[in-house]
């Protein structure tokens, strides 16, 4: 008769968990757009893609500077399981872009996995370090994939594990000194830039980012605003921040009274602003136009920011700056690393706490079952020849041993901490 403990899903759990990332680290961050998925089409590509790559949960998080899907699953991340997996992750997909993903992607497992989400969640792994958005999208990023029963208990146990030391390192370090964040860089980009004054302000979306950056953008003397989004509502309390005109995404293409300053972030997955809606948006005028784009993938086309009258703020133009942030806070990063192994060792102590408790509710039906099977089986024909007193005796007996007998946890418990020591 054997005995199986469902305590050793969560030890496989941690063994078999792994990220597939791309980021601006590795690629190009225009490429990063490749790999997002739009809100509403999370659900029609995630649940299929969990079900044909064997995965048991799965947690996928899209930023501006990175594109990272976390998975559990047995299967190992070979050259055939990746393209099967990005074949699915992406149905419309050619071989050729396919290939472009496999050869891109960075890929963690186990603890190292752990410690890399660690890593991002605390913004030492962002392309602004010391930024807090990251802590939010990781959050709402759970979130989503929860409601979407995409994600279980070790995302679950990780994701609480990963907020906490976020936070822990925004309070107990001086990482976020000075707090930055693209936003703000690409507002001071703006500034260099040399907005005059008494501007035309375009908003293209009116999400997060761009409601972020209206907030800098209040300071300034715009002599009119207009907002275009697809839900019309969100436009009108942007467009209300400046006492601006809100409209609806699809008539951009009548827009004909020009802009000085364009700032555009959608979640749309194709092109916005192409040379054809560009020369439209202008209206026939020829002095220099600001564009900034922190949509991903980016919404304005390549060869719109390489106009000549035209100063393009993109993503990877906030990389110089960027790089000094860095600088700044680099006396700070060991005191983060430290937090985060205390993390990382907490974390696995967690899961081996874990395991004894769903261990440990096994126990009562294992007791059950056994003394069924020596009454019932085993021992049936004994305890059948016993008189009634012996048979009640004998109740008393298991009855005792059932609720004091505790060697069997106790070496659940022994096997479990001991082992991974």
């Amino acid at each position: 008769m054997q005995y199986y403990f469902c305590g050793a899903f969560e030890k496989q759990a941690l063994k078999n968990f792994r990220i597939l990332a791309f980021t601006h680290k590795t690629i190009d961050i225009r490429e990063i757009g490749r790999f997002h998925i739009e809100d509403g089409q999370l659900e029609k590509r995630l649940l299929p893609l969990k079900k044909k790559s064997g995965i048991s949960e799965l947690l996928y998080l899209s930023t501006c500077n990175r594109v990272e899907l976390m998975m559990v699953s047995h299967e190992k991340p070979s050259p055939a399981w990746l393209h099967d997996f990005f074949k699915h992750f992406n149905p419309a997909w050619t071989k050729k872009e396919i290939h472009f993903a496999e050869e891109k992607v960075k890929i963690y497992e186990g603890e190292d996995a752990v410690k890399h989400l660690l890593y991002v969640a605390s913004s030492i792994d962002s392309l602004v370090v010391g930024e807090r958005e990251i802590i939010t999208q990781v959050r709402k990023a759970y979130e989503v994939c929860s409601q979407l029963n995409l994600s279980g208990d070790f995302i679950r146990l990780l994701v609480k594990t990963t907020i906490e030391t976020a936070k822990k390192i925004y309070s107990d370090t001086q990482i976020a000194q000075r707090p930055v964040s693209v936003v703000s860089l690409a507002y001071r980009k703006l500034q260099e830039a040399g907005v005059k004054k008494n501007s035309r302000l375009l908003f293209i979306g009116a999400g997060e980012t761009n409601t972020s950056i209206a907030q800098y953008l209040k300071k300034e003397n715009w002599s009119s605003v207009h907002v275009f989004n697809r839900s019309l509502e969100n436009a009108e309390k942007l467009a209300e921040q400046f006492k601006g005109k809100a409209h609806s995404l699809e008539n951009l293409k009548k827009h004909k009274i020009g802009f000085d300053v364009l700032i555009s972030c959608t979640a749309s997955a194709e092109t916005i602003v192409d040379n054809k809606l560009f020369s439209t948006l202008i209206a026939g005028e020829k002095g220099k136009k600001i564009i900034v784009d922190l949509a991903i993938p980016a919404d304005v086309d390549a060869a719109v920011a390489a106009l000549k009258n035209v100063d393009y703020i993109g993503i990877e133009s906030l990389k110089t700056i960027a790089r000094e942030n860095l600088e700044h806070r680099q006396k700070e990063l060991e005191r983060c690393k430290e937090i985060i192994d205390s993390a990382l060792t907490a974390f696995k102590k967690t899961m081996r706490e874990r395991e004894v408790e769903i261990a440990m509710k096994t126990l009562p039906g294992l007791l059950k079952e056994i003394r069924e099977n020596a009454t019932e089986k085993v021992f049936s024909k004994e305890v059948e020849k016993l008189d009634p007193k012996s048979k009640e005796v004998l109740k008393k007996i298991l009855d005792y041993m059932e609720g004091k007998y505790i060697s069997v946890p106790m070496k659940i418990t022994k096997n479990i901490l001991v082992k991974d020591e």
